[in-house]
């Protein structure tokens, strides 16, 4: 009989819609009813794709013995920490109090029913006692012991508790930092890098995008790097190597394309296979920007294979992109992409065979558990002609008629479980990945415009209801006030939209957003912003980050897209709060500035302003402008080429008249320069 979760549109939550558990989703009933039986909750929070929620729900969740002793003992509620990232970040710092660690998922986490604050937590339990840890079904009778006996001893750790969680955030504001927590952050980014094999040395091994693109930053325009002793050299070095490791390792889907969350060793060999929407428009933009930079045809490869990949296998009938595809299939991790030798062999004809087997290393002893598989490129094309006695062109075509036979046979195995919700924040990463991989790339720039402009559509029609932005979409309904990262993602991809092709409702939509930061997120008078609005549900704490954890922060993310806006506009309400932000960030960037790498570019372009470049002219002219600008890369300037026939123009914008020909406005920060009025003299004043 199914449980209360059939009813929700969360895939996660209907995963377990058919346990013998009596889940409740999160919400006003379930609360009421472990207050009103001062019952204590156990808060299960997991996601579609996660490996280790599926263990635990295996073996515990679906066996009837254990779900009776959680039944008799607790309120069971079960959360999506995609729908509802608030309570995730709750409960995982208080994770992080009660056990001294990070936490993850899944998370497991007790409550005391009357005022909601944990008194046990920890991840994954195992049914039987193993790995160092209690079984599951021991550890929920312990727990309720111990919160009918004990009711006094936890209340008082419960204070103690809440009084650290009401602290974090609440730093007082200093001065504007300088350059010296970049500084520190390259130095210490240089002092884990794993020379050989990029990343940070040890495993496992993440694709930290916004380290990533930090170094990138201080390659392409050096600023706190000028100054350290990591220079802009060492910077490309350790961003190149990473991109090139990942890229030719087993993160990637060499078959399909589009990379993995993350892998399990030292050396990018093999991931856990489920694939994320965030970690792909993360990474997209970032290939396209080291294709450009060292005209690298492999990082464009990876860039167009993962937005090709996006586009076939996550994208949604509405023109949204789903949230994940899963590790398992048919109950086994990575079963999916994983291949015996005798069986790629069967597939490929002998000529394909050679180039695949060198190239993919399926001449060498399997790589995953000593009995199959996982493609990563072990040689590079160029070698394996080279060894074949082939040109490139002859190795490349048998390798794409290798890639083409495999990815048809992968096709008819039963592939992991998508996650279909639509969330909106991971969809505006995606936009404004589309969006500034265009722009790297000018030869590819029309197709990733329109897809990026394709999403933002979609969200508006679907997650923009009435003034207001939701979060989530799942089920053919729009879901779940909208957090922080929604809007400041979201104000960016317009952002970077804008840049590609200027839509008036864009910047109208760019404009309410940013309104809608300040109203209902800054924390005033203190500066920065809160993660859920004023009026979101009261939690136990009120979350304010300005850490990168798996997304960039969306604090930092919205510092820099109103610095953006604020310069376009003329509008000083924006610049001013970004400068609150800032001066509100000065203790963390102090302590850990590291951990804080999108925060860092938000500063970076605090302290030495991109150029802001406005062209104004007809569509016949455009060519020609846009030509002169290519030469001006884009971490350098945001560009805005804006058709003359657009009137009404919001703020300063409303000065930058055409003229017959086209005219270029050009400002760094607060200084402007004469209107330029030539192509020929925009290429000159862009070089110098």
């Amino acid at each position: 009989m199914s449980n209360r979760l059939a009813l929700e549109t969360s895939p996660y939550l209907r995963q377990h819609a058919d346990n013998p558990v009596d889940w409740w989703p999160w919400s006003d009933a379930a609360l009421a009813h472990a207050r009103a039986t001062d019952t204590p909750i156990l808060l299960s929070v997991g996601y579609a794709a996660c490996h280790w929620c599926h263990v635990m729900a295996h073996e515990s969740f679906e066996d009837a013995a254990t779900a009776a002793a959680m039944n008799a003992r607790f309120v069971n509620i079960k959360v999506d920490r995609e729908e509802r990232p608030d309570l995730d970040r709750v409960y995982q710092l208080a994770h992080q109090a009660l056990t001294g660690r990070g936490g993850g998922w899944p998370l497991t986490v007790f409550l005391d029913p009357q005022d909601l604050t944990p008194f046990f937590a920890g991840t994954y339990f195992p049914r039987e006692p193993r790995y160092g840890m209690p079984g599951f079904a021991q550890l929920l009778q312990w727990l309720r012991e111990a919160f009918d006996r004990q009711r006094d001893a936890l209340r008082e750790q419960a204070v103690e508790l809440r009084t650290w969680l009401a602290a974090i955030g609440q730093d007082a504001p200093g001065a504007r930092p300088d350059a010296a927590p970049l500084r520190a952050a390259l130095a210490r980014i240089a002092a884990r890098h794993d020379p050989d094999h990029g990343g940070r040395r040890g495993a496992p091994k993440f694709p930290h995008a916004g380290e990533l693109e930090l170094l990138l930053d201080e390659a392409d325009a050096p600023l706190g790097a000028a100054q350290g002793e990591v220079g802009a050299a060492d910077c490309a070095a350790m961003a190149r190597r990473t991109l090139e490791r990942m890229a030719a390792g087993g993160l990637y889907d060499h078959l399909q394309g589009g990379f993995f969350r993350y892998c399990v060793d030292a050396t990018w060999a093999i991931p856990h296979f489920e694939k994320m929407l965030y970690d792909n428009a993360l990474l997209l933009p970032l290939y396209a920007r080291a294709a450009r930079l060292w005209n690298d045809a492999a990082m464009r490869a990876a860039c167009l294979g993962t937005a090709a990949w996006l586009q076939a296998d996550l994208r949604l009938a509405d023109g949204g992109y789903a949230s994940a595809r899963d590790a398992d299939s048919e109950g086994e991790e990575g079963r999916y992409y994983l291949w015996r030798r005798d069986e790629a062999r069967a597939l490929l004809d002998a000529e394909a065979w050679a180039v695949a087997a060198r190239a993919w290393g399926l001449d060498r002893p399997p790589n995953f558990e000593e009995r199959a598989w996982h493609l990563q490129q072990v040689r590079g094309t160029a070698e394996v002609a080279a060894e074949l006695g082939l040109d490139i062109a002859s190795a490349e075509a048998r390798l794409q008629r290798a890639r083409e036979r495999l990815l048809a046979a992968r096709a008819q195995r039963t592939p992991p479980l998508r996650d279909d919700k639509r969330l909106t924040a991971w969809n505006a990463l995606l936009a404004a990945g589309l969006a500034r991989a265009a722009r790297w790339l000018p030869d590819d720039a029309a197709a990733l415009a329109a897809a990026s402009a394709g999403i933002l559509d979609t969200l508006r029609a679907g997650a923009w209801i009435d003034g207001r932005l939701y979060a989530c979409h799942a089920g053919g309904a729009a879901r779940f006030p909208a957090y922080l990262d929604d809007h400041a993602f979201l104000l960016d991809a317009l952002l970077a939209q804008l840049q590609c092709a200027f839509r008036p409702h864009d910047l109208a939509w760019a404009v309410a957003l940013a309104d809608t930061l300040l109203e209902r997120f800054e924390d005033r008078p203190r500066g920065g912003f809160w993660f859920t609005a004023h009026d979101a549900e009261v939690l136990i704490q009120r979350p304010k980050s300005w850490t990168d954890d798996s997304l960039p922060s969306g604090s930092a993310v919205a510092i820099d897209a109103l610095l953006t806006l604020g310069h376009l506009l003329g509008e000083t309400r924006y610049l001013d709060a970004a400068e609150r932000a800032l001066r509100a960030a000065a203790a963390p960037l102090a302590q850990h500035p590291d951990a804080c790498p999108t925060l860092l570019r938000a500063l970076r372009h605090a302290l030495a302003p991109r150029a802001q470049v406005i062209v104004r002219c007809t569509a016949a002219e455009a060519e020609a402008w846009r030509a002169a600008l290519y030469a001006l890369s884009p971490a350098r300037a945001d560009v805005f080429v804006i058709p003359a026939a657009s009137d009404a123009l919001p703020g300063m914008l409303g000065a930058r008249v055409a003229r017959t020909g086209g005219v270029a406005y050009v400002c760094e920060g607060l200084s402007c320069r004469a209107p330029i009025d030539s192509p020929a003299a925009l290429l000159t004043a862009l070089r110098d």
